[in-house]
């Protein structure tokens, strides 16, 4: 975490952030962020992703009393006085504290600047595996604070050599636990439509290969793919080469996956340099 927050309406030293113990998020888990990064000092994708915490915010019924250009320039200050270069801005929204415990009532708003670590280079060349889990997230398509299934699970990732895990229900697959699903069919790319956080990183690898099929996708589907891979902001796209104890396609990243991860590469390249 780096020096200064956001907090209680001013920028202060990021340790002397606090909120209250009967505080929603903390007795119900009830609460929103986000998460952007920073690249040659700007925010890549931001409007973006205000979108999302602002749609967040009112879809959970939570008051938010700053405007878009008011998050605007708080990010920016914060990305200067941290000397945030590269690396990751996460906005919280706390559930609040309610009268009956248990209502959505008038938080408090944070935004942190942090280091940012990405997957090791070898987890691009060789790939990763998934662990298929049987969840689908509650109101997925809002980016709540609530990961408990995720966080009580990643327990058996490391045994099982796994990066993250394959949420799927009804024989159908939905998103991993942080990130965008996708497979690669016969040079067809398909991603799921149903029970997902709409990522910022997926709607633009979308834009970027420019025909994806968004649709409901079978496990045995996923099974059968040529290529699967992942995408978040702090991943970008990260080829799966194996699901459980099974080989996707020939157990090794695919071209169509390393294509769009160079177009990402090159449009990021684009917009911050």
């Amino acid at each position: 975490m780096k020096p200064f927050c956001f907090a209680d309406g001013q920028i202060i030293p990021t340790e002397k952030a606090i909120i209250h113990p009967m505080d929603l998020s903390f007795i119900r888990g009830y609460g929103i962020f986000d998460f952007f990064r920073t690249v040659n000092f700007q925010a890549l994708f931001l409007d973006n992703y205000l979108d999302r915490f602002l749609a967040s915010a009112e879809k959970t019924f939570l008051p938010l009393e700053y405007s878009r250009a008011e998050l605007k320039a708080v990010i920016q200050e914060l990305i200067e006085k941290n000397h945030l270069k590269e690396g990751g801005i996460r906005m919280v929204l706390s559930g609040g504290i309610s009268p009956n415990h248990f209502s959505p009532a008038k938080g408090k708003l944070f935004i942190f600047a942090e280091s940012l670590i990405f997957p090791a280079q070898e987890k691009y060349e060789k790939g990763i595996k998934l662990l298929s889990l049987e969840y689908v997230r509650p109101i997925a398509e809002i980016k709540t604070t609530n990961y408990a299934l995720a966080v009580w699970d990643s327990m058996r990732w490391k045994d099982a050599d796994a990066e993250d895990v394959l949420y799927h229900l009804n024989g159908h697959v939905s998103e991993s636990s942080r990130s965008n699903f996708f497979i690669v069919k016969d040079g067809v790319i398909s991603t799921p439509d149903a029970h997902i956080l709409k990522g910022i990183t997926r709607k633009h690898i979308i834009e970027l290969a420019g025909d994806v099929k968004i649709r409901p996708i079978s496990m045995q589907e996923v099974l059968n793919a040529d290529e699967a891979f992942i995408t978040s902001t702090t991943k970008v796209l990260l080829p799966v080469t194996q699901i459980d104890e099974h080989k996707i396609g020939n157990g090794k990243p695919g071209q169509v996956s390393l294509g769009l991860l160079d177009k990402f590469k090159a449009l990021e390249k684009g917009i911050c340099y």
